[in-house]
């Protein structure tokens, strides 16, 4: 049975994957308006990750006995400022969700939660992914200014990103 501390935060990461999960669904129709299918199709990718992550913590809590309890979603950011903005922002949104995962990690370590030690270290290695996909793809919109003959190259690029559900391989 989760301990109602831990049960609390990983209710509340639900509800913060479940943002994220809009969050990027919310840049991708930007992307999509704004005729760059392959970024479009990078956040699209991610909205999908981002459930899988919710469902994975959602079925963790059901499996400890726990309750999983649905909040309401904040409103999502629709308008962005170009595509450096919007990494600037899905960099800082990645950061924000490591620092969330830790806190959890934190509670977990704190409540004598092994198991959910264990299975959060899935988490902790993928926002280390996570963060670094985004800053290399800020990195090259930065040199490329986020316009011009580059960005094109790079909307291309980014229309071969696949959906991998890989919390099924951690299972």
């Amino acid at each position: 049975m989760l301990k109602e501390k831990v049960q609390k935060a990983i209710n509340d990461q639900i509800n913060a994957e479940q943002f994220s999960a809009f969050l990027y669904l919310s840049m991708s129709a930007y992307f999509y308006d704004k005729g760059l299918p392959g970024f479009a199709n990078w956040m699209y990718i991610q909205y999908q990750e981002e459930l899988t992550h919710a469902n994975k913590f959602f079925k963790y809590v059901n499996d400890r006995g726990g309750k999983v309890i649905q909040k309401a979603i904040d409103q999502v950011e629709t308008n962005f400022d170009g595509v450096i903005d919007a990494f600037e922002k899905t960099l800082e949104h990645e950061q924000k969700v490591t620092a969330s995962i830790n806190n959890i990690m934190d509670v977990a370590l704190a409540e004598s939660d092994h198991a959910t030690v264990s299975f959060l270290k899935w988490f902790v290695d993928e926002q280390v992914e996570e963060e670094a996909n985004v800053t290399e793809l800020l990195d090259t919109l930065k040199l490329i200014d986020g316009q011009g003959n580059g960005i094109f190259m790079l909307d291309r690029e980014l229309r071969g990103r696949v959906f991998v559900d890989e919390t099924q391989a951690a299972v």
